[in-house]
């Protein structure tokens, strides 16, 4: 069995819903976030905890604002694992495209959960050139359908 506690990075842009996936893991999970018009936005990080197998599992989830980079730079350091949550509703941004790349390029185990799958519009096609290679579960984080399997398989997969 691997490692017995494994830290994991939750990438994305802004509103992809990375707060929302690891609340729909732990419930209990705490958020640094501020009001962002209607919307409240993670400003500092998002943390979570659960254990799959006997494995603690932190997550810690990252703002998805340009101007946050140092935040993201800071949760990143002694990562075993990334995962970057997409809006499969909205095209593909810049901002997850340099975090894929990013994440290729580190060799550290990563994978593409494709986020809003459940929602009209939802094309998550427009993803295939950054999950190809990767693991690329389907998920609705808000309904939290299917957001423990893919976390379990990932760890499982990658760990």
């Amino acid at each position: 069995m691997g490692r017995s506690r494994l830290k994991i990075v939750i990438f994305g842009a802004y509103n992809a819903g990375k707060s929302t996936f690891i609340r729909a893991i732990d419930p209990e999970s705490h958020h640094i976030e501020a009001e962002n018009g209607d919307i409240p936005t993670t400003v500092g990080l998002d943390f979570g905890r659960t254990v799959i197998q006997d494995r603690k599992i932190y997550l810690f989830g990252t703002p998805g604002q340009e101007r946050f980079e140092f935040v993201r730079d800071i949760l990143t350091r002694g990562m075993d694992g990334a995962i970057v949550v997409a809006d499969t509703t909205r095209e593909p941004d810049e901002l997850t495209e340099r975090i894929c790349h990013a994440l290729r390029d580190t060799g550290c185990p990563y994978a593409v959960f494709l986020n809003k799958c459940d929602h009209p519009g939802s094309q998550p096609e427009r993803y295939g050139h950054m999950t190809d290679a990767v693991f690329s579960p389907e998920i609705s984080a808000a309904t939290g359908a299917n957001t423990a399997d893919a976390l379990y398989e990932f760890v499982n997969r990658y760990f």
